[in-house]
């Protein structure tokens, strides 16, 4: 095995087109040489969410860009790298499959070994990259279309505490934002609403509370959101600045407030493995919210446990914590074929129920 790794790494789930290269001594920590990344923010603004096809085309037009630019910002070439790592699902079928043959046809003209990736499995593994901490952990991956607590005590041993039966925070975020007339991606708008807000003069539910599991659910926090809004235009005429302030500030406390309390209950499982320096760690771009990372640095406090998140710019999706991935799974001995399937569905811990609905394409979570 080659001491030193230098692993390309290929990122295309839903809306970031995405190319970087990590590189791993032996002993050392991992290095992020290069990492690019291409949104499509203003390809999906008139329509209020992320168009499928739309993000397809992007993805399959931008990715020999971004790979071409992050070798560059390396200073390496393709002859330098040990592998090529690419998100294999789970996420917009038609972008993990531009991802997946960019990387096939890599491999293929190169003859570096190709390494799929789940693309949770970035998420879940970034502390490692950006922080060296140690297994077991506890990860809350809270993002766009994900949110679950995860035991991670090896790079593809998984195991889920609880999980979202709905909807995502994040896309809770954005369905407040659509509903408020907020610009997208609805995240940092209704956190700078909510900055400007009084998050006591509407209570919103804090759902699931009443169990003692670890599950979460927001679909029906944006639905209180909605009739809260429509009672005030009925009452008023309309909303104030002020009145839309508030509603951001009660619903994003509601979201705090369930996370804490939520995160409380799996530090109390997650301990009970004995970790022997118990860490906490959060990603994905709802992480980014700063009123979350403050409610989940307290709640690890008072735990005796430490908390840590990637910067921002790890947080969203992006191309690094792909090719870090994949370098742990490289050093574990695994390969993929040419034959690696793209999947729209693929759950880290595959041995739990899923908590929601499976279909033909298999279990979302």
């Amino acid at each position: 095995m080659t001491k030193t790794l230098t692993i390309l790494g290929l990122e295309s789930s839903c809306d970031d087109t995405a190319a970087a290269v990590v590189r791993q001594a032996e002993g050392a920590r991992p290095e992020v040489l290069s990492s690019i990344v291409f949104g499509q923010t203003e390809l999906h603004s008139a329509f209020g969410g992320v168009v499928p096809e739309i993000a397809a085309r992007a993805h399959a037009e931008k990715l020999d860009i971004c790979v071409r630019d992050a070798l560059a910002e390396a200073g390496l070439t393709l002859k330098d790298m040990n592998a090529v790592a690419v998100t294999a699902g789970p996420g917009l079928i038609g972008g993990v499959m531009s991802g997946v043959m960019c990387a096939k046809g890599i491999a293929a003209s190169t003859g570096l070994p190709l390494i799929g990736v789940n693309h949770l499995a970035g998420h879940a593994l970034t502390p490692r990259l950006t922080n060296g901490i140690a297994y077991p952990y506890l990860m809350l991956l809270v993002s766009g279309g994900h949110c679950q607590y995860l035991l991670v005590r090896g790079p593809e041993d998984f195991s889920r505490l609880g999980g979202t039966i709905d909807d995502a925070p994040g896309e809770a975020f954005d369905k407040t934002a659509r509903l408020l007339g907020l610009p997208q991606p609805g995240g940092p708008s209704v956190q700078a609403e909510a900055e400007q807000g009084d998050p006591k003069r509407f209570r919103f539910p804090r759902p699931l509370l009443d169990r003692p599991d670890c599950n979460l659910s927001f679909s029906g926090l944006k639905t209180a959101l909605m009739r809260m809004r429509d009672q005030i235009v009925a009452e008023k005429g309309g909303l104030t600045r002020q009145d839309r302030a508030d509603l951001c500030a009660g619903f994003q406390a509601a979201v705090v407030d369930t996370l804490a309390e939520k995160t409380r209950r799996a530090i109390r499982l997650y301990l009970a493995e004995q970790p022997g320096q118990p860490t906490v760690a959060a990603a994905g771009g709802v992480a980014a919210n700063t009123a979350i990372r403050a409610a989940l640095e307290t709640v690890c406090a008072e735990a005796g446990a430490a908390f840590t998140a990637p910067p921002l710019r790890l947080c969203t999706d992006n191309a690094a914590m792909i090719a870090y991935a994949g370098l742990e799974r490289f050093k574990a001995g695994a390969r993929d074929g040419l034959d690696l399937t793209a999947r729209p569905r693929w759950p880290l811990d595959q041995s739990s129920p899923a908590l929601i609905g499976s279909g033909r394409k298999g279990a979302k979570a």
